[in-house]
């Protein structure tokens, strides 16, 4: 085949422009979206008096490998308490998806957040969907360039603002604002708010709609999680084409009674399902994979139908089983199973942090040397005890052993410590033993850390094992 020159090998982006609308969908958007913006941007700012350790509510101190979440603190070691909240979200996102579809896209995700913000901005300075429409086809003047500058201006303004914010979680946030606008943060903060400043002004300004549609894999594999019981947003087909399908209002088919008689829908082709849509698909072709679930059609049809005094639904959230007229039923085998799975997965995280030890040990052997033989015919085996105070009160300790006959313990000047809250310390013991020349292997005893005046805190014994010459390496 000749060419001609004309082949494209993708097509080109044709820009949205979603318009307002108001509804109960709408509503409780701007309410999660008023909610979320609230919880991350005030939250560094929150303080929280602790009886030690820093005065903010929530903190993600790297350098000192702790995680404070109000009176909640999590050590490097507890890094599993991470893992069970990936676990819970990835279990939730699957429960709630194939019972309500992508509800967390249509309402939740930090991009549809963000995008909301951008199109609220958008909308305050250039206008709703004609205007912005209108200002777009326009020449260059001194109207449009200040109104698209002061949009741009308000975005990177967001944006900085996001990139900062998330930047205050790790450190103290008044000083740190300080310290970053002075010139004297550390190096990490002026890079990761710069990068969070360019990625949310580009997802949330520029590419808005291609990130759901192209680049979140959350589109992708969703119809593995969909069944024809799983709520969408979706168009009665039946009711909105009639058999003669869907047709404007005219003189000839003003009324309701007109239009059935004339084998026509109650879709008046009015177009406001697709124009609030902020991925730009139409509903009515049915469900489609850019479609985020954010039921801003079902409120632009509702408020056409409530203009005409007909009744709601012609687009509403339901199922393929209940638009075919088959029973619908969201308990099922697949649906219990996420629930039950998300269930334990909570328990299991609740039960791991509620019962957490408030004094851990480790027991490290040194292994070089493996074993010293001394002089007097002792043999001497080192041991690092790592100890941490996970409590907000200081701890006396002692270090003593069992289960090895005739040893001596040396732990220099730790036989004795006091050990200050959420600090760990690291303590260099020595074992030493007369054996037979005869005897050879390894033996197991126990380190034991004692709390002192502590009846709440009980004796830990650390497992240990001593060599002596011959043991296996």
């Amino acid at each position: 085949m000749a060419d001609t020159g004309n082949d494209a090998l993708y097509q080109a982006r044709i820009k949205i422009y979603p318009r307002s609308v108001k509804g109960r969908f709408r509503n409780f958007k701007w309410a999660v979206l008023g909610l979320a913006y609230g919880v991350y941007f005030l939250l560094p700012w929150l303080r929280w008096e602790r009886n030690t350790g820093p005065d903010q509510a929530v903190l993600f101190d790297i350098a000192a490998r702790k995680f404070y979440l109000f009176d909640l603190v999590a050590h490097a070691q507890d890094l599993l308490w991470l893992v069970g909240v990936l676990l819970i979200a990835a279990l939730l996102l699957f429960f709630v998806t194939g019972i309500a579809g992508r509800v967390f896209c249509g309402y939740f995700c930090f991009q549809t957040l963000w995008t909301d913000l951008y199109l609220l901005i958008e909308r305050l300075v250039q206008g709703d969907r004609v205007a912005r429409i209108r200002l777009d086809k326009s020449p260059w003047n001194a109207n449009k360039l200040l109104r698209k500058a002061g949009t741009h201006l308000l975005w990177l303004a967001v944006a900085f603002w996001t990139g900062l914010t998330f930047t205050l979680y790790w450190d103290n946030a008044p000083d740190l604002v300080v310290k970053w606008f002075t010139g004297s943060a550390p190096f990490a903060a002026y890079a990761t708010t710069l990068f969070l400043t360019a990625t949310t002004y580009v997802m949330a300004g520029l590419a808005r709609e291609q990130v759901c549609t192209y680049m979140c894999p959350y589109a992708r594999f969703q119809s593995a999680m969909f069944d024809e019981d799983t709520r969408i947003v979706a168009y009665d087909t039946s009711r909105g084409e009639g058999r003669q399908g869907r047709h404007k209002i005219t003189r000839e088919l003003k009324s309701r009674e007109q239009r059935r008689e004339q084998g026509v829908g109650d879709c008046i082709d009015c177009g406001f399902c697709v124009q609030v849509c902020p991925t730009g698909i139409d509903i009515r072709n049915g469900l489609q994979v850019q479609c985020i679930s954010c039921a801003l059609c079902i409120d632009a049809c509702d408020t056409i139908m409530d203009s005409l005094g007909w009744e709601r639904g012609l687009i509403r959230y339901t199922s393929e089983a209940q638009a075919e007229g088959k029973k619908s039923s969201l308990l099922k085998p697949k649906t219990i199973g996420y629930g039950l799975a998300l269930l334990l997965a909570i328990s299991a995280l609740v039960w791991s942090v509620s019962s957490q030890a408030p004094l851990d040990v480790a027991v490290v052997q040194v292994r070089q040397p493996l074993f010293v033989r001394l002089s007097d015919g002792h043999i001497q085996n080192s041991y690092e005890l790592h100890l941490e105070n996970k409590t907000d009160q200081p701890i006396d300790l002692a270090i003593m052993m069992h289960g090895l006959a005739g040893a001596r313990l040396d732990a220099g000047k730790f036989s004795a410590l006091t050990l200050a809250p959420q600090h760990s310390l690291r303590v260099l013991v020595r074992v030493r033993w007369r054996s037979n020349h005869n005897e050879q292997g390894s033996r197991s005893f126990f380190l034991d850390v004692i709390p002192q005046k502590r009846q709440d805190l009980g004796m830990i014994s650390a497992p240990a094992t001593f060599y002596l010459p011959g043991s296996a390496r």
